[in-house]
């Protein structure tokens, strides 16, 4: 297992499936394996040219483009480390994230991204843009170096090399580096392909953005070693008037989101259903809590099953997931059992917790990071015992399927009574009238903590807190019923769609009241 390489993998598959589809970008163009793998090569020889050397760290800013897949595999062929960064940063994020992972060059693409661009000039980085013409062309780079292929195939990716630098979302605190090898990524997309039965008759489209794990592991990279095909909007990102046209058009037999696309999905097929939907093998949710009324609600639409999955950068994504229904029941409010990986539930002395007794969700096994990079004090905290600490409270239950109760600095405290958020969420989105939901704890005088809640209405629906607060009371015990309701249109959400409960928390505490507003983490 310890041989295992993610360029192995797509170059076995390459071999394997020459002539499938590999990638598409919707109405413009499709690549198969065999091309795909040729354009990453030639690209990677132009790197080469560039001067960058093994172990170099090529950060790249691109939407969900094919210029972005080409780079970044081409990125990690040559032995070099990508960062993929989101394109909507603002210079001053770019400078931080440009500065932690000490990027040797940017690439973006051909029209540029100014914030980007401004930032790299004041750190003195270089800038290269890379286009795809078309499907019939090689890459190019501005800096017009000359291809020799001989140089890449001299090349052998080894498991230790580090190929992805991604940093954490920094929902607790600030974003800790965090370093991934190929063999963290070979084993994590085997991992995936494994509990879903991923085959080369597979065919998905992108969702999610690529400079997050969720759709760069499990979207795309499962599906190329998988001699799957991958379909990227023409957009370069998600839009729910064109999701269905493209699953449709391509084939496909499944997608990954996080929770509040799976809503948008559901929401436009409430107002505006779709003549026909394509029969999928099953539908995928990760990278925040589902309420279980929304996996009911997916399933009844679209008739396939919807598998919750727990996943995190540190485990090169995935760590848990329910089965698909042919290996197993899938249980709605659950994230599966553990794949491909060692999993327990330990208390603060690090002993391990019987079935349905919380604790912390500890992971073992070769997806998982080495450590945080230039962090000793997050490393030391987080491998205690011998494994890697989540930082998610949760219990298994009696048929060893994982349940969390919530990120260990998210519960809310509130007199001695421990609020999981997640519970509080999934009786509100339970309301027939609420889209998006989330719960988060204040400061209290009286018990410490209070908790609060933030709820945006579906469309064309009038809402009061009262509704929602009445709601509530029918089935929450009266200490979990939130003290105030926060109305509103928008919520704070990562780039990736997950809310982040302390920066709501702070958005809606800084509308009623001067109060200090408590910073978890630096």
């Amino acid at each position: 297992m310890a041989t295992v390489t993610l360029t192995g993998l797509l170059n076995k598959a390459a071999a394997e499936f020459p002539d499938r589809r590999a990638l598409s970008v919707s109405g413009k163009f499709d690549l198969t394996h065999a091309q795909l793998k040729h354009l990453i090569d030639h690209a990677a020889s132009l790197l080469v040219a560039s001067g960058i050397h093994p172990g170099d760290v090529v950060a790249l800013t691109f939407p969900n483009t094919v210029e972005l897949v080409i780079m970044f595999l081409a990125v990690i062929r040559c032995r070099a480390t990508a960062a993929p960064l989101n394109p909507a940063y603002t210079a001053e994020e770019f400078e931080f994230y440009l500065s932690d992972s000490e990027s040797k060059i940017l690439l973006i693409p051909g029209e540029g991204i100014k914030p980007a661009e401004a930032a790299a000039s004041k750190l003195n980085i270089p800038l290269v843009s890379a286009i795809l013409p078309d499907g019939n062309s090689k890459m190019t780079l501005s800096s017009n170096p000359e291809s020799n292929l001989d140089s890449v195939h001299q090349l052998v990716n080894d498991p230790a090399d580090v190929s992805l630098f991604l940093h954490t979302s920094g929902t607790t605190s600030r974003p800790k580096g965090v370093p991934l090898t190929q063999l963290n990524l070979g084993t994590s997309v085997l991992n995936i392909k494994s509990v879903y039965e991923l085959t080369e008759s597979d065919s998905t489209v992108i969702v999610l953005p690529l400079f997050h794990v969720h759709g760069l592991l499990a979207g795309l990279l499962s599906s190329l070693v998988s001699g799957a095909s991958v379909t990227l909007p023409a957009a370069g990102r998600f839009s729910a008037s064109t999701f269905w046209t493209d699953m449709i058009k391509y084939n496909a037999t499944w997608y990954t989101a996080v929770p509040t696309i799976h809503q948008i999905i559901l929401d436009r097929h409430e107002s505006k259903p779709e003549k026909e939907y394509p029969k999928l093998r099953f539908i995928r949710s990760c990278s925040a809590s589902l309420a279980p009324s929304i996996l009911e609600r997916l399933e009844a639409a679209f008739g396939a099953a919807v598998l919750e999955a727990y996943a995190m950068t540190e485990a090169s994504h995935l760590m848990a997931s329910n089965p698909l229904p042919s290996s197993g029941p899938h249980k709605a409010g659950s994230v599966g059992k553990p794949v491909g990986q060692e999993m327990a539930i330990l208390n603060e002395q690090g002993e391990v917790q019987p079935p349905n007794s919380n604790g912390e969700v500890c992971i073992r096994g070769l997806n998982v990071t080495k450590g945080y990079k230039n962090n000793p004090e997050a490393n030391k905290s987080a491998f205690q015992f011998g494994w890697f600490h989540t930082g998610d409270i949760g219990y298994f239950d009696s048929d060893g399927y994982l349940h969390l109760v919530g990120r260990i600095k998210e519960l809310i405290n509130r007199g001695g009574e421990k609020i999981s958020p997640i519970e509080v969420d999934a009786v509100l989105l339970g309301h027939p009238n609420v889209a998006q939901a989330v719960a988060f704890g204040v400061p209290d005088e009286k018990y410490g903590e209070e908790i609060n809640c933030a709820v945006i209405p579906r469309e064309g629906v009038s809402l009061e807190e009262a509704d929602i607060t009445q709601y509530c009371k029918k089935n929450l015990a009266s200490f979990k019923v939130p003290k105030k309701v926060f109305i509103t249109d928008s919520l704070p959400k990562t780039a990736t769609g997950k809310i982040q409960r302390r920066i709501v928390a702070e958005h809606f505490l800084a509308q009623v009241s001067a109060a200090k507003v408590p910073k978890f983490g630096a």
